[in-house]
């Protein structure tokens, strides 16, 4: 789906109502987070990615439908509010979902969904729009079931049942729900993808917000010692890195991207929903494995640990690697070189103790951080100029 012409200079700012409702994914990366680190095995980080598709799902589906709405309407303000708490509801049950609170989880789920959708197949203000979420109805109408019957199997069962509906649910985001015989115009719907734009920078930060209540919280934990400060003031500097690594001039690009996007801005909105899956993966597997090197900085190391503290920051450059490649065609090629060598000094992570693997990384990710705040800042006067010189005399 794309914009109308000009509808993307419809600007909207972020509501308080809308950051009120980003809130309540705070505790749901902390939920995400206790679960992988106590079920720290493939199988655990499997439940964790099946709970985060649903989690981050509704977050995009939601969002996108208050976009599309207009947050200043009393119909989105109401549902908004009743799908908060039902998210809150939701999100409580995460530790719990592959145990004893299967129910707790599905049916907040599948009420945020049905009534979201419900509500914007009629009370959207394009035929169009009705159109579209009808059909995605009829999507959630597909995975329904899967979460149901997982949530009456056995917890053994209940991960099969449940990744086949996430991978329902994803498939339907990252193809805008399409259905045979029934396809929606590029042109035919306004959409305000500046202000979607910002709604996910707007969330990026909570998720690095949490990280950081994350390293607070283990810290307060952990007995205070010189080790224990500087594994927490190590894992700040890998937070404040990747916080520059996006920050540092991307955002800029980003919005100067969707400014000159033509008739395709939502080109740019729909890879940027799409990334945020990763990128929210890579980060709670960097809280998870921050948490651990807080925990216990001169134990040794393990494969598990590497993983985490360097597959997070790997998994997060290489996704945003995607974007830049498939959005801006720049600033791409210095985050996978990033990769490379985060993979590398993950295998020297396995024998180094937790405290000079988080050295290592933090060298890795402030060198990355610097080179991409340049390449960022290049690449933003490059589209300026390039979007200049095509304008009409």
């Amino acid at each position: 789906m794309n914009s109308l012409p000009g509808a993307s200079r419809v600007r909207r700012a972020v509501s308080p109502l809308e950051l009120f409702y980003d809130l309540v994914f705070v505790f749901a990366v902390s939920q995400l987070s206790h679960h992988l680190v106590e079920h720290l095995t493939w199988r655990g980080a499997a439940e964790t990615a099946v709970l985060l598709i649903a989690v981050f799902g509704f977050w995009a589906y939601t969002s996108y439908e208050a976009t599309f709405l207009d947050i200043g309407r009393q119909v989105t303000r109401v549902m908004i509010v009743l799908v908060m708490g039902l998210g809150l509801f939701m999100n409580s049950a995460i530790s719990g979902a592959f145990d004893d609170r299967a129910w707790a989880f599905v049916i907040p789920l599948l009420a945020i969904l049905f009534l979201a959708g419900t509500v914007t197949a009629f009370a959207a203000r394009s035929p169009a729009l009705r159109e579209h979420f009808r059909r995605t109805l009829v999507w959630m109408a597909v995975s329904a079931p899967l979460w149901i019957v997982g949530a009456t199997a056995a917890p053994e069962a209940r991960l099969g049942w449940w990744t086949v509906a996430a991978f329902v649910d994803l498939a339907g985001t990252w193809l805008a729900h399409p259905l045979p015989g029934r396809t929606l115009g590029n042109r035919e719907i306004p959409f305000d993808a500046e202000h979607m734009i910002e709604r996910l920078r707007l969330f990026f930060i909570i998720l690095l917000g949490e990280t950081v209540l994350t390293a607070g919280r283990a810290m307060s934990d952990a007995p205070v010692e010189l080790s224990t400060v500087l594994a927490t003031a190590g894992v700040f500097l890998a937070l404040v890195c990747l916080w520059a690594a996006y920050f540092g001039g991307g955002e800029d690009v980003i919005t100067t991207t969707v400014a000159t996007a033509g008739n395709d801005p939502m080109r740019t909105v729909r890879v940027s929903v799409n990334s945020a899956y990763l990128v929210m993966a890579a980060l709670v597997a960097l809280a998870v494995g921050s948490e651990l090197v807080i925990a216990h900085p001169l134990g040794h190391g393990s494969i598990p640990l590497a993983l985490l503290l360097f597959g997070g920051p790997a998994l997060y450059l290489a996704t945003t690697a995607w974007f830049f490649r498939a959005t801006t065609h720049g600033a791409w090629a210095e985050r996978l070189i990033a990769c490379a060598v985060l993979a590398a000094g993950g295998v020297a992570a396995v024998w180094l103790p937790p405290l000079a693997s988080l050295a290592l990384l933090d060298l890795v990710l402030v060198v990355a951080a610097a080179v991409l705040t340049r390449a960022h800042r290049t690449l933003a006067r490059a589209l300026k100029d390039s979007s200049a010189a095509s304008q009409p005399l």
